[in-house]
């Protein structure tokens, strides 16, 4: 007699109704029914309590490490989550693409498990791809299915790879089945990511979302704007709009090729406040040929190149931006003929405007397939991946909203946004937070790795003078990956850490991450590192827009993950330059904050005291000289006869931020007393009559 297990005659069902997804004819209908009968078995060692923000994996005993400099996009794709199904039961692969800023062994000898490297990752494929069950194909002319695969894969034991590694793999020795083909299924992303929803959300984990962008731009040369000339150029580093005008460029220079193209860049890049353009006028002969605003649908036909730029959509003046290294280009094709060609632009602060007859080489809104870090992560935990624009696309952010509708509130979201404003806006309204992680390498091996938690060790407050008192910290430790890679770099190699006192922000999330990096830190602080919450707290999120009857609640959570991390002061940020007295009003009851430092990016410093709650927004400038003459600013009309407060934020991302800290300190002159965050609020709190904090 024939025994037939249920498990057994479920995958028979499968591959029956596979064979005709796999020739790219009718029968996924089929599959999906299974879906919703059965979901696959999943041994995994992964703990997930239900107070617990974040998964618990199993500590790796050996772990083999995979190097994938230089490999193809797909290869590390099907590493990634070939990762991910292995590490579910136990960790055993890490993976180190390229050469991390902080060294490719440096946290991997932090953790004492033993390990083998293989140059040749195809070696750690070949040791565990008989843990899978099969693999997914994605279509290369919709990106977005990596992502729609890369969910599937999860929920069915599989890995994602591309027709040509599928070719490979479907022969000896790996002679792998195929799970599912979605080359042909969806005409644009956004088809196959509500088919995903509508179909594979109701198999996935609803405790976490990941958003992961499934592509990366094609290299963009180094020549590629050797032919543009520079038209038009800030001079001084502006950020707050002062210069804000309708520009005239003469762009007759440049015509007699089959078009001309304009690319808006920062002239300042290293501050990060590039050309913001509000709308565009192009006139041929004294004749109005285009006008358009920026960041809308009228705008989009003309653009050549996005170059990574951004649009903000938070007031009533939206306008695109092109900050750091990110640009835009137009490209305007003039009537036969024309001889003279005029743009004006409405733009402000520090632009730097060129332009070009000659098409250039590239543009970086080519895409090629893509693999972020945290897939594998993603794959263990069997959540669904997924890619949905928040700025200027209507038809993906109600996606996105409805999919932020389907969790409860304080679901964490893992990954990152195509813009952070719109971004960080659009989930907060639905009570989740994000944790920017969508570059964290092994977090499956970390999040196994527990170690202690303690908090810095506390130093004397200073007596209360009629002094300045400053303090600096260190923006984005919200984001984990700068945890990872950046923030350990500054932190061993700039000199002059510990010289001065320092708020370093770093995200509570890693109790659960990695706590092996918290405790990292917190070991290795000098008497002048103070740890402090990054934004707002356990995650990123502005506080105002948070759903109000959830807020407490969710505070009350971030609160006991600040006790165990260590650290009582929280830098937020919020959409308004003040807090909603209720909002500081939750934040002193849920988490018995000795402070609060708000916001970046401020012209100035102020101090207040809201609901109990001592608050400092913090002020930034371009440069570090920037920093001293607006702290000097700040202080022109302080008489002496009471203390006055400045709270002042740096940007983490510099290449050695303590050093600018020290730069600083060393050019404010006697009045000032550079200290750590706790001793500010404290000398704040008897400044103005609190009681101190224990």
């Amino acid at each position: 007699m024939l025994k037939v297990t249920y498990k057994g005659f479920y995958h028979f069902l499968i591959a029956l109704c596979l064979l005709p997804l796999c020739l790219g004819i009718a029968g996924f209908d089929c599959v999906l029914a299974v879906h919703a009968f059965a979901r696959p078995e999943v041994d995994s060692g992964i703990r997930w309590p239900q107070n617990q923000a974040l998964p618990t994996f199993a500590r790796a005993q050996h772990l083999d490490v995979a190097l994938v400099s230089n490999a193809p996009q797909d290869f590390i794709l099907l590493l990634q989550t070939l990762q991910g199904i292995v590490n579910r039961q136990l960790p055993q692969i890490y993976v180190i693409n390229g050469v991390p800023s902080e060294g490719q062994y440096t946290w991997l000898n932090d953790i004492h498990i033993p390990y083998q490297v293989y140059n040749d990752p195809w070696q750690v494929v070949n040791k565990y791809i008989r843990q899978v069950q099969g693999m997914v194909i994605f279509d290369p002319n919709v990106l977005d299915t990596i992502n729609v695969a890369t969910t599937f894969a999860g929920i069915h034991r599989g890995v994602v790879v591309s027709p040509e590694l599928a070719t490979r793999l479907s022969t000896a020795p790996y002679n792998l089945p195929l799970l599912a083909d979605f080359r042909g299924r969806f005409a644009n992303g956004l088809e196959a990511n509500t088919w995903q929803y509508e179909h594979l959300w109701p198999q996935t984990t609803h405790r976490m979302l990941v958003g992961l962008q499934p592509a990366q731009s094609v290299m963009v040369p180094q020549n590629n704007w050797q032919s543009f000339r520079t038209i038009l150029q800030e001079s001084q580093p502006i950020t707050d709009g002062l210069n804000r005008a309708i520009y005239t460029m003469d762009l007759s220079h440049e015509l007699g090729g089959e078009a001309v193209y304009l690319r808006f860049a920062d002239a300042f890049p290293q501050d990060g406040w590039g050309a913001s353009v509000r709308r565009i006028s192009v006139n041929a002969d004294g004749k109005n040929i285009i006008q358009f605003v920026t960041c809308t649908q009228d705008e989009e036909q003309y653009i050549f190149d996005h170059g990574r730029s951004g649009c903000d959509m938070s007031g009533l003046d939206p306008h695109r931006f092109s900050d750091g290294m990110r640009y835009f280009v137009y490209r305007f094709v003039p009537p036969a003929g024309t001889r003279q060609l005029v743009v004006n632009a409405e733009m402000w602060n520090e632009f730097n405007v060129s332009a070009s007859s000659v098409r250039p080489l590239a543009s970086s809104d080519q895409l090629i397939p893509g693999s972020l870090s945290l897939r594998e992560y993603a794959v263990a935990n069997q959540a669904m991946v997924f890619w949905l624009e928040t700025d200027n696309n209507a038809a993906d952010s109600a996606l996105f909203e409805r999919i932020l509708s389907d969790v409860q509130p304080g679901t964490p979201y893992l990954g990152w946004f195509d813009s952070e404003p719109a971004g960080v806006r659009l989930i907060s309204r639905h009570g989740v937070y994000v944790v920017a992680s969508d570059s964290f390498d092994n977090m499956s091996v970390f999040s196994g790795l527990q170690a202690p938690s303690y908090p810095i060790k506390p130093i004397a407050t200073p007596k209360l003078g009629n002094n300045i008192y400053v303090t600096f910290t260190m923006s984005d430790g919200d984001n984990v990956q700068f945890n990872e890679h950046h923030m350990r770099y500054v932190w061993d190699q700039d000199p002059a850490r510990g010289s001065v006192p320092i708020n370093w922000s770093i995200s509570p999330a890693l109790l659960d991450i990695a706590p092996v990096m918290l405790n990292y830190y917190q070991r290795t602080a000098t008497k002048n590192d103070l740890l402090v919450a990054g934004p707002s707290g356990l995650g990123y999120f502005n506080p105002s827009l948070w759903p109000q009857d959830n807020l407490n609640r969710f505070l009350n959570v971030s609160g006991r993950y600040l006790r165990r991390a260590g650290t009582n002061i929280v830098y937020a940020i919020d959409v308004g330059s003040t807090l909603p007295a209720y909002v500081a009003q939750a934040y002193y009851n849920q988490l018995n904050l000795n402070g609060l430092l708000l916001n970046w990016w401020n012209p100035q410093s102020s101090s207040t005291i809201n609901n109990r709650l001592p608050i400092s927004t913090q002020l930034d400038a371009t440069s570090r000289d920037g920093i001293v003459a607006a702290i000097h600013q700040n202080a022109a009309h302080w008489d002496g006869k009471s203390p006055l407060f400045i709270a002042v934020s740096l940007l983490a991302w510099n290449q050695a931020p303590a050093s600018d800290a020290a730069y600083i300190a060393q050019r404010l002159g006697s009045r000032y007393r550079i200290v750590r965050g706790d001793q500010y609020f404290q000398l704040m709190r008897k400044a103005n009559g609190l009681p101190m904090y224990n």
